[in-house]
């Protein structure tokens, strides 16, 4: 009941994360990229805090009491991550396409076993690699950028994947020792977006009226993305090991694509359908796989 929960917790993210990528790129038509994410993650703060004490009030401070240092160097961790990947992903999003940057985001998938062996000697089932291959092809078909010209912002988003998978590793070994996952949301959210206003006070011009114009956004992917999503990613991975989360994580390209499918009219082509279903296969297999009892 609880890893279906987490699933369903998991799913509900992705689904957010994907249709977020509408409001990353029409939200920065009047504003840069560090001004809409330090915007967006302050109204994930405020929509997180005053839920994380309703709810968490009573053991906030006794599930920090159990381990300071670890708890503050987790938190550290987990926002220089995510500010980064965020902020990677949102300037990528000035040069490239939402199909490009759904699918070089989802390269989390490959990384996010490699960095746990690397950094944590973590061995990982074996389903999870050919899942990751068919995962792999299935966003590269969906994304169908063969007629695309490699632009900057490509990169930029191979580079915020690496921080995706970072802030997903970060994260599993934050629910394993504590359980305070809204009031740890929030408070990455604020860390995230300090950061984002300190760097867009340097780089960037913070105009609140042109911050206003682009409000219906940064309300989406503030509330939604930046807060619903990111707590319900605290549950989802408290159930569920870090490399098959990445792989349902990596339903982001699909979502991302049926998105710009129905609101900005990019229409699906075979190859899209094709990649779509790869992904569905390879989340399937690398969830049931590890549940099959040897015979």
């Amino acid at each position: 009941m609880k890893k279906s929960f987490s699933m369903l917790c998991a799913l509900i993210t992705t689904f957010i994360w994907g249709t977020a990528f509408i409001a990353q790129d029409t939200g920065m038509d009047n504003i840069g990229p560090l001004t809409f994410n330090a915007s967006r993650f302050f109204v994930g703060f405020i929509s997180i805090l005053p839920v994380a004490l309703i709810v968490e009030k009573k053991k906030i401070f006794k599930e920090i009491g159990k381990n300071k240092l670890t708890f503050y160097k987790l938190l550290c961790f987990m926002g220089v991550s995510l500010f980064f990947g965020t902020f990677l992903q949102q300037a990528a999003l000035q040069y490239t396409n939402i199909a490009n940057a759904a699918f070089f985001t989802v390269f989390y998938v490959p990384f996010v076993p490699i960095l746990l062996f690397i950094i944590y000697k973590t061995k990982v089932h074996w389903s999870i690699w050919p899942s990751i291959l068919l995962c792999i092809f299935g966003v590269y078909l969906l994304s169908d950028f063969s007629d695309s010209e490699i632009m900057m912002g490509d990169s930029l988003v191979i580079l915020c994947s690496i921080f995706w998978a970072l802030h997903i590793i970060f994260a599993g070994k934050f629910v394993e020792k504590f359980d305070i996952p809204i009031f740890y949301a929030a408070l990455q959210a604020a860390f995230v977006g300090i950061l984002s206003f300190i760097f867009a006070y340097v780089f960037e011009e913070i105009n609140l009226q042109k911050i206003l114009l682009e409000s219906y956004s940064i309300i989406y992917a503030g509330l939604l993305s930046g807060g619903v999503a990111f707590t319900l990613q605290m549950y989802a991975q408290k159930n569920i090991e870090e490399a098959p989360a990445a792989i349902i994580y990596s339903l982001e390209g699909v979502f991302a694509a049926i998105a710009g499918w129905i609101i900005l009219d990019q229409i699906l082509g075979i190859n899209s359908i094709i990649g779509c279903i790869l992904i569905l296969v390879a989340v399937i297999l690398s969830q049931l796989t590890p549940n099959i009892k040897k015979i």
